[in-house]
């Protein structure tokens, strides 16, 4: 299990295919990652169960077109797992 501390704002968050696709803004309660704004300016969220590791970065296990189609809009929403 990774330890939230781990996790840093404005580190890189990148996927399975070792690419990054958004970037931290902080740790949102327990166990989730409320990702900076994108182009939008919409903040999105991801479970903290989808980091594999973290070094200067934040590494996921599934590829970012995956991790878009499944992260959350709202800390209060379960994003999906699969």
């Amino acid at each position: 299990m990774i330890d939230a501390s781990q996790i840093k704002p404005h580190a890189p968050v990148v996927c399975s295919e070792n690419g990054q696709f958004a970037v931290v803004d902080h740790i949102e309660g327990s166990d989730m990652i409320k990702l900076a704004k994108d182009a939008k300016g919409q903040h999105h969220y991801i479970p903290l169960k989808w980091v594999t590791s973290v070094d200067d970065k934040v590494h996921i296990d599934r590829s970012g077109d995956q991790a878009m189609r499944e992260w959350s809009d709202k800390a209060t929403m379960t994003a999906k797992t699969s």
